[in-house]
């Protein structure tokens, strides 16, 4: 079992109980083939509850702060996360997630590119709708429902993936795919909360 699974593993057998997850529409997320999977964005936990909750292991970009420590950009990496510059086209990242995408892998994104200090979904950018575009992978919404600190349960909803052949083929801007990937979860946060 390599780092990745086992580090799974862990997350899973402390998550599941401490935060009481449930999980819906797991039967959405394709079982093979390239994938790209959009979610909002409430928490510094969200890629491990994403994660954990996925059949498929998952690519997630992270910071590139976070890799200036040698220890724990090392782990990152190990458990599929790289490097994204911020605020800036960073080709070298664009890259890397265009192969993840390449190799019929899972790339995990939050399009909000931060987390959202009301618990509303904010804008997206345009970076989801590139890769989506870029790509003939399949696009899963996913909905994180509830707080890290409430007695509630948190729900994961996992949407049926977008129909992007018509966005494609009329060569729709990278922003407009967004909108509509962001109008997607907004539709699964609205049904589920």
């Amino acid at each position: 079992m390599g780092l990745y699974h086992f580090a799974r593993s862990v997350c899973a057998a402390i998550f599941y109980p401490k935060y009481k997850i449930k999980v819906e529409g797991k039967e959405n997320i394709p079982a093979n083939g390239p994938l790209i999977v959009c979610s909002n964005h409430i928490s510094n936990m969200d890629p491990v509850v994403v994660g954990i909750t996925m059949k498929r292991d998952v690519y997630f970009m992270a910071k590139e702060e976070l890799f200036k420590n040698k220890f724990l950009g090392g782990l990152l990496r190990r458990v599929h996360a790289f490097p994204v510059k911020r605020g800036m086209k960073d080709r070298q990242a664009l890259r890397r997630a265009l192969d993840v995408l390449n190799d019929n892998e899972t790339l995990g994104l939050f399009p909000e590119g931060t987390r959202s200090k009301d618990g509303k979904l904010g804008k997206g950018l345009a970076g989801a709708g590139f890769f989506a575009l870029r790509s003939e992978a399949s696009v899963v919404p996913c909905a994180i429902i509830g707080t890290y600190k409430s007695k509630e349960p948190l729900r994961v909803v996992y949407g049926a993936p977008i129909e992007m052949k018509d966005l494609r083929e009329r060569k729709a801007s990278s922003q407009e795919v967004t909108d509509v990937i962001m109008k997607e979860i907004q539709f699964l946060l609205d049904e589920n909360q």
